[in-house]
């Protein structure tokens, strides 16, 4: 099968034919369908996180089911999937207390001395985050892979694998924003936009939306937002949040993986509020707080994939999509094809683009 292969940090992927197994007893093959181009991925590429080389890359998709193994219980073939990079056991702590996204468990990779999922003719090939998606094809666990209703369009199914999951979780589960509750949102990317879009379903009263690209306001409240902050020009964002809330945000989420904008994010909180680093900040960078803001019970947290418990959950935001509550379709933009990968990737340093899409032919 073609795939995107990540050989070198700071280089290009290729496009490369690759060799995928055969199902194990609960493994399942997908026919991927699409594919979003997201910004963790590009963390990887220039080497802010680190990942085994080569790999082929991916993590945010959707397709359909050709195989499965012999104790799978979870998908059948012909079903329609989203893909899911926290992929869980179901029985060690965290899965029976109800926090699947934080489960680590080697039980849903292959053991070191059994045949690889991914293999190439010079050499080894690693799968990235259980699943490499930006291939023609998938060979996971079955619960890294959740059943969804066929009349779905799977290019948009496709974000709900992660910058979607990531952004709407942050605010209805990690962060619990509840009816009238006040929230700003600092980076309007795909995850930024999603964590909009679920503060709005969630309820919130006044959405604040900040980004240094001045031309997003309207996107953005195509999203949900009530208010827009352009960040460009030295603007003080935290002065501007706490002067329009007088007195500052309940929840405030960061979606860019900065040191810089998480210390606004809990700058900008009121008494009382949380702030919710949802995006990577660089591995060895450290962010610096006052003291002193802890006394009015401020709290500044980490969100992993929105705190999923994706198999129910992402049913769900396919329903919202079709009940027009969750909206894809701006996301979306532009449909590509493999082999324009890379171009992808230098289109979201711009900030000028939400989610580029790798379609790939049915």
């Amino acid at each position: 099968m073609k795939a995107a292969v990540l050989r070198e940090v700071g280089k290009p992927l290729q496009i490369e034919d690759v060799r995928i197994s055969k199902p194990g007893p609960r493994e399942v093959l997908i026919r991927t369908a699409a594919a979003g181009v997201c910004h963790s991925d590009l963390h990887f590429i220039e080497g802010s996180y680190k990942h085994p080389l080569p790999a082929v890359l991916g993590h945010e998709s959707a397709g359909i089911v050709e195989q499965v193994g012999s104790e799978v219980r979870t998908v059948k073939p012909g079903d329609h999937v989203i893909t899911c990079l926290s992929a869980y056991c179901g029985h060690c702590e965290s899965c029976l207390t109800g926090r699947m996204a934080l489960c680590i468990s080697p039980e849903t990779k292959r053991e070191p001395e059994e045949e690889p999922r991914l293999s190439a003719a010079n050499g080894p090939m690693l799968q990235y985050l259980n699943l490499s998606s930006f291939a023609e094809q998938m060979l996971i666990h079955e619960h890294a892979c959740v059943a969804i209703r066929k009349d779905m369009p799977l290019d948009r199914a496709a974000l709900i694998g992660c910058g979607v999951m990531t952004g709407v979780g942050a605010a209805i589960h990690t962060s619990n924003v509840r009816p009238g509750d006040t929230v700003a949102v600092i980076g309007c990317g795909g995850v930024g936009l999603a964590a909009i879009n679920g503060a709005a379903i969630a309820g919130a009263s006044r959405i604040i939306a900040i980004d240094m690209a001045p031309g997003k306001e309207n996107m953005v409240k195509a999203f949900g937002a009530t208010d827009f902050i352009c960040a460009a020009g030295g603007t003080d964002v935290v002065k501007e949040v706490v002067e329009m809330t007088r007195g500052g945000v309940q929840h405030a989420f960061e979606a860019i993986g900065l040191a810089v904008t998480a210390e606004q994010s809990f700058n900008m909180l009121a008494r009382g509020g949380t702030a919710n680093i949802i995006g990577m900040i660089p591995a060895g960078q450290t962010i610096s707080l006052m003291g002193a803001a802890f006394l009015g019970e401020k709290r500044i947290q980490g969100s992993l994939m929105g705190s999923n418990r994706f198999p129910v959950d992402m049913p769900r935001l396919v329903d919202f999509y079709m009940a027009g509550k969750l909206n894809l379709d701006d996301m979306v933009s532009r449909r590509i094809k493999l082999e324009q990968v890379n171009e992808a990737f230098t289109e979201m340093k711009t900030g000028s683009v939400a989610r580029s899409v790798i379609v790939f032919d049915a």
